[in-house]
């Protein structure tokens, strides 16, 4: 070690794990069946570094399902319309800032109706970012299904510029055949960019650009819980500017499934019938949104906990000779990390057996570390500890 204090890794366990840290999944901080705020704890106190949520199982699923059943706290929806489901748009819209709320079994089609409602009958062409999920994971679903050509921006970047925005506006009105720019689609944080954030200075110029052009404007926060606990912007601040807006129920809000769009009362009041239309009028939904529904309220003041417990250990861990961090420019809950003087897969191997799970190594032996609520399970020198004793 260099400017790190030896003494205090020793004093918080790295050599006195006999008394339980070895043991995977020994109760560090919140075991037990309730976690904080009153929510429901999984059994595991295990520390995932990997994905958004709490990893729940099925078991977890299930035991969390019937205790809220238990509790008279889910009302049956019919085919994803009332009950349960409604309880949840509406606390969603709420939160959002937006007349209404659509549930959506994913958020692939929750994204690809908001484009197509937003391009209405005269359809057109869409703009989004190069690196958006909308243009690469969703099998071409805007210009397949719905006839409205996308015209992807900065490709390896998670923010496009309202001089390139313009630049496109210039050459379309510029064709011999007329097919106006509808829709703006942004995505924040920008999953293929490590959780990028869209620089919000930028952000700012082209949503007010487009509300002066008559432009529908979708915001994709499939994340964007995750954005405000590390900015403290609350979500509907966010999501004021846009007309519609998608957030993830299964990424964050552990529902095994499922998706929120939210907007004018005018866009989706009837959104159930083309919601329908696609296959996907669920004939029960109560399941996912009663695990969102228990998860949403608090989300961000627990994850800023969460968050602080990871800035905290990385202040530390960076001072260790053996480990280097990366922050990702303009990013959210994940961060690069390598191990020196070990192997990558031998490092996780030991360290799973303290009690710690990290995804697989990259190409080039760095590990992807991601933060989400399962880091308030322990403090942040213990967790050093595991890292320093695994090495």
């Amino acid at each position: 070690m260099n400017s790190i204090d030896r003494r205090r890794f020793l004093q918080t366990g790295a050599l006195g794990i006999g008394a339980g840290l070895l043991q995977p999944g020994v109760a560090q901080a919140q075991g037990g069946a309730s976690g904080v705020g009153g929510q429901f704890e999984p059994a595991s106190t295990r520390v995932r570094m990997t994905g958004d949520g709490l990893g729940l199982t099925a078991g977890d699923q299930g035991r969390l399902l019937t205790r809220l059943a238990e509790e008279g706290r889910i009302d049956r929806d019919s085919y994803s319309n009332g009950g349960t489901v409604q309880a949840l748009e509406e606390r969603c819209a709420a939160m959002l800032g937006k007349e209404r709320a659509v549930f959506m079994p994913t958020g692939t089609l929750a994204n690809q109706l908001a484009v197509r409602a937003l391009a209405g009958a005269a359809g057109g062409r869409a703009i989004l970012q190069a690196e958006s999920h909308l243009f690469n994971d969703s099998g071409d679903c805007v210009q397949t299904l719905s006839a409205i050509n996308v015209m992807p921006l900065a490709p390896g970047t998670a923010t496009f510029t309202l001089d390139q925005v313009e630049e496109v506006l210039d050459r379309t009105a510029s064709g011999r055949v007329t097919r106006p720019v509808s829709v703006i689609s942004i995505e924040t944080p920008v999953r293929r960019r490590s959780g990028e954030t869209f620089d919000q200075a930028e952000l700012e110029r082209v949503t007010d650009f487009a509300r002066r052009e008559g432009i529908g404007l979708h915001l994709d926060g499939a994340r964007l819980f995750l954005q405000s606990a590390y900015t403290g912007v609350a979500v509907g601040e966010y999501a004021r500017p846009f007309d519609t807006v998608y957030v993830s129920l299964y990424k964050y809000f552990n529902a095994v499934s499922g998706a929120i769009l939210a907007g004018p009362r005018a866009l989706l009041d009837d959104m159930y019938h083309t919601r329908r239309m696609f296959g996907a009028g669920l004939p029960g939904a109560w399941p996912f949104a009663a695990v969102a529904l228990h998860y949403l309220p608090g989300f961000v003041d627990r994850f800023r906990k969460a968050v602080a417990v990871s800035e905290a250990f990385i202040e530390q861990i960076a001072q260790h000779d053996a480990f280097t961090v990366a922050r990702i420019g303009g990013g959210t809950n994940l961060f690069i990390l390598r191990v020196g003087g070990s192997d990558a897969a031998g490092f996780r191997r030991r360290l799973g057996e303290r009690g710690v799970d990290l995804g697989a190594p990259r190409p080039g032996g760095t590990l992807l570390v991601g933060v989400n609520e399962t880091w308030n399970r322990i403090s942040a020198d213990d967790l050093a500890a595991r890292f320093v004793a695994s090495l």
